[in-house]
């Protein structure tokens, strides 16, 4: 056998090493929940259902770490803000941070009022059917996490929680209100934060980045840009992040942002003053700028995905505690236990450190090639979006903002590339006839494999060349198709978009068939 082979072997071996290393880490944090689960509830009558639901529960809590949390550190590890450890590390503090002080005493046990529970009022049913929810949620979160789809944990529990519920109490048990805003949040989520995202990323482009002086615009601009991103994230944790501690009104929280904004664009300023000498005049030197607002925003965002989506998440666990121990099911509100909440956070933290770095490279680099300063109108975008949601009442799911903010920016990237190369088409389609074309091809080489912002000074010496820039009609198609050049992967938009639509179908057909399996399993 050839080195090569056994390279080859040794490599792949290694892999394999990894996975059980992962999947046994998993293993072992399910295995410390069943049996704290099991001590602790040793003498409730029905003690194996709770011990089985904690176990359901950590596993859901994995999945939401691999998955979801891959929207608030993919774009700043992308951009190379952040490292792949720094961002983990980062996001499981934050998580288990927000999940745990922020995540507050009671929870719902039925997400954005898709079913009554007064419908299933029997407490050994309402057990099944949360029950059924969380696995058939927990199944699908992991189904697509090994896609490489990142989805919403939210639509995902709703799913389920809907499929055990018709499969316990029949289709009028849904409320089909909520369903219908949820199905328009498919649309309404990634569209504005995809256009929030491509009109800040465009504003930055013709103040800062298509000036003869890039630096010396962005010591102007920056400063404003990040006294907006301190309003957009005060106002966003006070509306979303610290709502179970302190409820705070709309206008008061909006109120409360622009004050740390103004504060934050008077500290900023004389600090940028000072770094902008130190840095390259170019649009590297640009992008550093944006380096410490992406770490900040990839915390924040992380504590309030913590406080909000931890504990809607791990609501049907807190019911089914709530019906054993109590002895009452159909409760729409319960008291969450710390302990609940505990595995909550943990296991969103076991589940990101094991699992996350797939979806968080899809998310920061596999859609489209971000930068600091992409990285941060999405950022920027997600909070905004968020603030407008709750401010007009609209339904939107935090992960199809952020996502779409991404393709909104790669969207933009090509719209602006395409159009650039048009008016290079039509330059060099005048002149045509002219004999010099080799000059006029390496400048269109050059102009080919220029970054975007490039490109407008290389068109200007294109224009000053005159009757010499020539090509065929053959060659301005290959020019056209050369210069047309995708931006955003097909193949990675259809994949997530389709997952997004059969979020909810899929978790509540996989939680209607568990729900029948325990029912089937429990009944004499």
């Amino acid at each position: 056998m050839k080195t090569k082979d056994y390279l080859i072997i040794e490599s792949a071996t290694g892999l394999s090493r990894a996975e059980v290393g992962r999947l046994g880490t998993a293993i072992l944090f399910i295995v410390a929940v069943m049996i704290y689960a099991g001590s602790k509830f040793a003498h409730i009558e029905q003690s194996y259902l709770l011990v089985a639901a904690a176990v359901i529960g950590a596993y859901m809590a994995i999945n939401i770490g691999a998955n979801d949390v891959a929207n608030n550190v993919g774009p700043a590890v992308g951009s190379f803000a952040l490292s792949l450890t720094g961002a983990i590390v980062i996001a499981a503090i934050f998580e288990a941070a927000g999940a745990i002080i922020a995540g507050g005493d009671v929870v719902s046990t039925v997400k954005k009022g898709i079913i009554d529970p007064a419908d299933v009022a029997d407490p050994q049913v309402f057990v099944w059917v949360m029950m059924g929810a969380l696995t058939g949620a927990a199944i699908w979160l992991n189904a697509a996490t090994w896609l490489g789809a990142p989805v919403s944990t939210t639509h995902s529990i709703v799913g389920g929680v809907m499929g055990a519920g018709i499969a316990a109490a029949g289709w009028d048990v849904v409320n089909w209100d909520a369903m219908g805003k949820i199905a328009a949040s498919w649309v309404i989520s990634p569209v504005t934060g995809g256009i929030i995202a491509a009109l800040f990323l465009f504003f930055l482009k013709r103040t800062i980045f298509f000036k003869d002086e890039p630096m010396e615009s962005a010591r102007k601009v920056v400063p404003f840009m990040i006294g907006i991103m301190v309003w957009a994230f005060t106002t966003y944790i006070a509306l979303k992040g610290v709502k179970k501690l302190v409820e705070i009104d709309f206008f008061n929280a909006v109120l409360i942002g622009l004050v740390a904004g103004l504060v934050a664009i008077i500290l900023v300023r004389p600090m940028i003053n000072r770094a902008v000498p130190s840095l390259e005049h170019n649009r590297e030197g640009v992008n550093r700028l944006f380096t410490i607002p992406l770490i900040i925003s990839a915390a924040l965002l992380s504590f309030a995905h913590g406080a909000n989506d931890v504990a809607n998440a791990v609501g049907p666990l807190a019911g089914i505690v709530d019906a054993l121990t109590a002895g009452e099911g159909g409760s729409s509100k319960v008291a969450i236990p710390l302990w609940v909440m505990v595995i909550g956070a943990l296991g969103i933290s076991v589940g990101l450190a094991l699992f996350g770095p797939k979806l968080i490279r899809t998310v920061g680099s596999e859609i489209t090639e971000l930068d600091r300063s992409r990285a941060f109108c999405i950022a920027l975008a997600a909070a905004i979006t968020v603030i407008i949601a709750s401010h007009l009442k609209l339904p939107v799911s935090s992960t199809h903002v952020a996502l779409g903010a991404v393709f909104g920016v790669g969207f933009l990237r090509e719209f602006l590339e395409q159009r650039v190369g048009r008016v290079v088409e039509n330059v060099l389609h005048q002149h045509q006839g002219e004999p010099d074309f080799a000059e006029a091809e390496k400048v269109l080489m050059n102009f080919r494999n220029a970054p975007p912002e490039d490109k407008k000074r290389i068109l200007k010496e294109l224009q000053k060349m005159g009757p010499e820039a020539v090509i065929d009609a053959a060659q301005r198609k290959e020019l056209q198709k050369a210069l047309k050049r995708q931006l955003v992967k097909r193949s990675s938009l259809l994949k997530i978009v389709s997952a997004w639509i059969i979020t909810v179908p899929v978790s509540a057909v996989l939680a209607a068939l568990f729900y029948f399996v325990l029912r089937g399993m429990m009944l004499p």
